[in-house]
């Protein structure tokens, strides 16, 4: 494919030639340190929110874990130790007040969360896409990223518009700020303030997902995420839902997350009458598009960007990812199931979306339609440009020897190779 008018390069993934403002950031943080503690991260959520019932005591072992996981990881620098540090007082707070939240309103758990459509397929493989477009039919319910980082808000803060919730007004500073310390994060996952996100996100309130995997090198964690039962962990999400409906409405849900194509059993048991559409790409793209991502942040969070590295760590975990995949997509009633092709996709967005709505139940009205049209002319492909990957080249792996790692797939599912 030859590069378009359009397309970017990002030629130093090797060796990073960082911008004056990113020098200046990464010296910002240099002396700085956190302690990886239960105690240091509990107390902080403690000062911060007022509260001090973080509901069943479990969490803590697992807490424990991701603290000595991080820890073990010594080449994650001042600033990704802050970012980690940061988002374990997030989750400990959140949790907080959604315990808070259930004293005060025991009802909470009384509600349905009934026949939503659920997304997973891997990272990069048009997941992201594919639940934003859903997202803008306003009959459904979807987590905006802004209040997923903090979905129950303050009780003394009354709710009011959305631009002045200090929780969206915090979120759009942030964005505006890694915009200008990683300005091409926003070509290949934009998170805006309006993005809607992923539900594990408030899962996270339970201490067990893979998300530490994405801002470290933690496979201590990995072990004992993937050695545990989910099941209960899922449920802790689907409660955190519960009190998100209760909230605001709809009370339809759309949902999506790559870690759920390792977690069908548990995803279908806790949520049985759902939908699960399970989108398909071509995991060497896949694969090529999330090492790209990683190791361009690495520069910031990292002392050594090692490409390497990242890519065996993330072809192995994209291997376990789909090898669960095949195990368990029979245990998906045919009936309450899809598989999206990706080139399928992109081919024609919204007859997909039909498509998938055929399964799920639910009508495509002229008012739907003409929503999810408007958000393919609001969100052209490659709006910010478009990387052009080299796994070669950039990460020393040849495309041909990692696809053949993933015959198993390409023999299940009638994937389109990529070039």
């Amino acid at each position: 494919m030859t590069d378009g008018p359009n397309d970017i390069r990002i030629d130093d993934l090797k060796a990073p030639v960082l911008t004056p403002m990113q020098e200046m950031v990464i010296e910002g943080f240099a002396g700085v340190t956190v302690e990886f503690t239960e105690d240091a991260v509990l107390g902080e959520a403690r000062e911060r929110t007022g509260l001090s019932n973080f509901g069943p005591d479990d969490f803590r072992e697992r807490l424990a874990v991701w603290c000595q996981a991080v820890d073990e990881d010594t080449e994650l620098g001042p600033m990704g130790q802050v970012r980690f540090f940061g988002d374990m007082v997030r989750y400990a707070s959140n949790r907080l007040r959604f315990h808070d939240l259930l004293e005060r309103h025991p009802e909470i758990l009384d509600i349905e969360i009934r026949k939503p459509i659920i997304i997973a397929g891997l990272p990069r493989s048009g997941t992201t896409h594919l639940l934003n477009l859903i997202a803008a039919d306003t009959r459904l319910r979807s987590l905006p990223y802004w209040e997923s980082l903090e979905p129950i808000p303050d009780p003394s803060v009354a709710l009011g518009p959305k631009e002045q919730d200090p929780r969206y007004v915090k979120c759009a500073g942030e964005y505006q700020m890694f915009g200008q310390i990683a300005p091409l994060l926003k070509n290949m996952h934009d998170m805006t303030p309006d993005h809607i996100h992923e539900e594990i996100e408030v899962g996270a309130l339970d201490f067990s997902t893979f998300l530490p995997e994405w801002l470290a090198v933690v496979p201590r964690w990995r072990d004992y995420y993937l050695a545990h039962d989910q099941r209960p962990h899922y449920a802790y999400m689907k409660n955190v839902l519960k009190a998100l409906q209760w909230i605001h409405g709809p009370d339809r849900w759309i949902l999506k997350s790559p870690q759920h194509l390792e977690q069908l059993g548990p995803l279908i048991e806790t949520f049985p009458d759902a939908t699960v559409a399970l989108t398909h790409r071509d995991p060497v793209s896949v694969v090529a598009s999330a090492i790209t991502m990683l190791t361009y942040g690495d520069r910031m969070r990292r002392t050594e960007v090692d490409p390497p590295a990242v890519a065996a760590y993330w072809s192995d975990r994209v291997e376990r990812l789909l090898r669960s995949c095949v195990r368990d997509r029979d245990r998906l009633p045919a009936s309450q199931s899809i598989d999206v092709l990706f080139h399928e996709f992109m081919a024609d967005d919204v007859a997909m979306v039909e498509r998938i709505y055929e399964v799920a139940g639910l009508a495509m009205t002229a008012e739907a339609r003409a929503s999810l049209q408007q958000h393919m002319a609001d969100n052209p492909r490659g709006k910010h440009g478009r990387i052009r990957y080299d796994l070669l080249g950039d990460f020393g792996v040849d495309p041909e020897v990692l696809r053949k790692r993933f015959d198993f797939y390409y023999e299940r599912f009638p994937i389109q190779m990529e070039a």
